[in-house]
């Protein structure tokens, strides 16, 4: 069985990493700083937006997929998960210092409700009740 959904959202993610190694190894780079954060406020926001987007993607591409295989997340699901994404996108240059604090409060938020939404989903669908 295909999961369009979960591959299309697990390839967006594989690209949001990169982009987020990337961003990181360019400040520790400009800093010299070759191993961990030498105590740098851009460096540590940078690692910080990374490590943010590896601890709630893995749940967010599990729960996608689960309900992908279940059969319960056409067509909403899609959409769930494109803003999941720019939602950490938003995340990650909010962490760059926003001065408003928007971006990152804009991602923070969307990533729980995705995170809730779909663990809400999932729970409905365990129990028949979806």
């Amino acid at each position: 069985m295909m999961l369009p959904v979960t591959l299309c959202t697990a390839a967006a993610a594989a690209l949001v990493a990169i982009w987020l190694m990337i961003r990181v190894g360019q400040v520790r780079n400009a800093a010299k700083i070759f191993v961990g954060d030498g105590g740098d406020e851009k460096v540590i926001r940078r690692m910080r937006a990374h490590a943010n987007f590896v601890e709630s993607a893995p749940f967010v591409l599990i729960l996608i997929g689960a309900i992908e295989l279940a059969g319960k997340g056409q067509p909403w699901l899609a959409y769930v998960a494109g803003l999941y994404i720019l939602g950490r996108v938003a995340h990650a240059f909010g962490m760059e210092g926003d001065p408003f604090g928007k971006l990152r409060f804009i991602g923070t938020v969307v990533t729980l409700l995705t995170l809730i939404g779909l663990g809400i989903v999932a729970v409905l669908i365990a129990s028949g009740m979806m």
